[in-house]
């Protein structure tokens, strides 16, 4: 229950505003996005402590801040960048509040970042309803928006298409190409440049001053166009062409290397514009022109580029292709009504699967810290699992998770964090690729771990105590990413353990007291897990 608000309520708004250690998320995340440059100014709006302010002077940014309580001599400036982090949400008044937004993205030349708080875990019966928001124990107003509501908000406010970064995050750009460059780039996915595999001596005599052009099409998956590489002329004076250059490349590394970067660039593209139909799909001459040069390599046209990309969107409305889509992926952990990949694999699913997800994505942004991407297969939603220690823990708990339903866009959050029976994550190498860093390391593991016979009874070993329960019956302890006996183990317990087993014998694993870090030459039974994951 929510209590009702006493009369002549006075808010403290300044007890609100956050001493912190580093860089809010919101300009932590828009100096990663790269739109900070050199000499980009910055303002904070409501800079409350001041210590974006400070934190990026000391990074050599232009940087300055007012705040009505902390700095209210301070002038306020217009600057490339302005900030207005979780400002909106703690005031009372939706006038002033409307105010407030409006002259943020007055001071702004080009981009403005938007902040507020979305979501709360625990709206205790400590808190008092005040106008469209909540009175806390703090004395201090908080208004918690929904996700798609705060889209709205700004969207309504300013008369733009602000863009979601994160939960509770948006930037907005005065210029319309910026903002599609930067959309474009949150569907790019990663790419090398491909290996020196033919020895060559015309590619070894011209190897630097080819590899400009290497970068160039590793990053755009295509030849530059005149006056998009700098070194143009030189290489012009030296080839005769770029083309010609390119086929001194291709002396010395594989052509299909190069094909490939292409075709997932044109995947990512279609990404984009497919996602675009949900939004203001820009016109072509609203796109920067390396997009349009993009479009038109790739595609001929940007209509045909928008119909393609349309046929594959509507294509996820029939019924059972996302379902056929995760039931043929050769990525990821397929259970029953659901398939489970890790973020670092999204963009080498087939595509129609990374539309679907970024049907949930065009609303949140990418969330970061998630470490798994669920594909419900049973009804139209998208979970997002963060489990921190997925690297380090040989069974990571699931610290919280995320519920996008597509339908209306509704947001559901679980905490896990204080829970003493958090569902655990087995065979960590089925969530992601092959060459992911850790994968051997992950999969060495769950093969000592079926040989052990530790992942048979998928019914209880998918929770913390369970796991722990199974691990006890069968005298194991893990440690690292291997498998030992465990310390206080009987030989007699040992014994009849391997006679039950007798592939446990066959490897390693007889070192009964002795660490184990190798996996045995046992055979290998793939079973098909049910573990209860979320």
């Amino acid at each position: 229950m929510v209590a009702l608000v006493p009369e002549a309520l006075e808010i403290e708004r300044h007890r609100a505003a956050m001493v912190r250690t580093d860089l809010s998320k919101p300009v932590r995340l828009a100096i990663e996005s790269a739109i900070f440059t050199e000499n980009t100014s910055f303002f904070d709006y409501g800079c409350g402590h001041g210590g974006d302010v400070t934190r990026l002077a000391n990074l050599g940014c232009n940087s300055t801040g007012w705040d009505p309580y902390y700095c209210p001599d301070a002038p306020i400036i217009p600057a490339d960048i302005v900030n207005i982090g979780y400002v909106i949400n703690v005031i009372e008044d939706p006038e002033e509040r409307r105010r407030a937004l409006q002259q943020a993205w007055e001071l702004t030349g080009q981009v403005l970042i938007v902040a507020a708080q979305v979501l709360i875990s625990n709206r205790s019966s400590d808190q008092i309803a005040y106008g469209d928001g909540i009175v806390t124990r703090r004395n201090t107003f908080q208004k918690y928006y929904e996700q798609a509501e705060l889209k709205t908000y700004i969207d309504t406010v300013l008369n733009v298409d602000a863009v979601p970064v994160d939960l509770g995050i948006y930037f907005v750009f005065r210029d319309a190409a910026q903002a599609q460059s930067f959309r474009v780039s949150c569907f790019r996915s990663f790419a090398t440049t491909p290996r020196i595999r033919i020895p060559s001596k015309r590619f070894e005599d011209y190897q630097e001053q080819l590899a400009p052009l290497m970068a160039f099409v590793t990053h755009r998956g295509r030849l530059p166009v005149k006056g998009e590489l700098p070194e143009e002329t030189e290489l012009n004076k030296e080839f005769g062409s770029i083309r010609r250059a390119f086929q001194v490349i291709l002396l010395a590394t594989d052509e299909e290397d190069w094909d490939t970067i292409a075709y997932r660039r044109s995947l990512d593209l279609l990404v984009y514009l497919a996602l675009t139909h949900f939004g203001h799909r820009p016109s072509a001459r609203k796109l920067a022109p390396e997009i349009k040069h993009d479009i038109k390599a790739f595609f001929g046209t940007y209509d045909e580029a928008c119909e393609t990309a349309d046929r594959m969107l509507f294509s996820l409305g029939n019924p059972g292709v996302v379902a056929g889509c995760c039931q043929r992926s050769q990525i990821g952990k397929k259970l029953r009504n659901a398939l489970y990949v890790h973020v670092s694999a999204l963009e080498q699913l087939d595509p129609l699967l990374r539309i679907y997800e970024g049907c949930a994505s065009r609303t949140i942004g990418c969330l970061e810290g998630a470490t798994l991407i669920k594909f419900h297969t049973d009804k139209p939603k998208i979970s997002y699992l963060f489990y921190p220690d997925f690297d380090s823990e040989p069974h990571p708990a699931l610290h919280t998770s995320m519920q996008i339903d597509l339908r209306d866009l509704e947001v559901k959050y679980s905490d896990y964090d204080t829970s003493d029976n958090p569902p655990i994550l087995h065979r960590k190498e089925t969530f992601v690729t092959a060459n992911y860093p850790r994968y051997e390391e992950f999969a060495q593991l769950t093969h000592q771990e079926e040989n052990w016979g530790l992942l048979e009874n998928t019914s209880t070993i998918g929770r913390h105590k369970g796991w722990q329960e199974c691990l006890a019956e069968n005298y194991a302890d893990i440690r690292g990413h291997c498998v030992y006996w465990r310390e206080d183990a009987q030989p007699s317990q040992v014994n009849a353990l391997l006679t039950a087993r007798p592939t446990l014998q066959a490897g390693n694993c007889l070192l009964f007291m002795k660490e184990i870090d190798e996996v045995g030459e046992c055979s290998q039974t793939i079973h098909e897990s049910t573990l209860n994951l979320p």
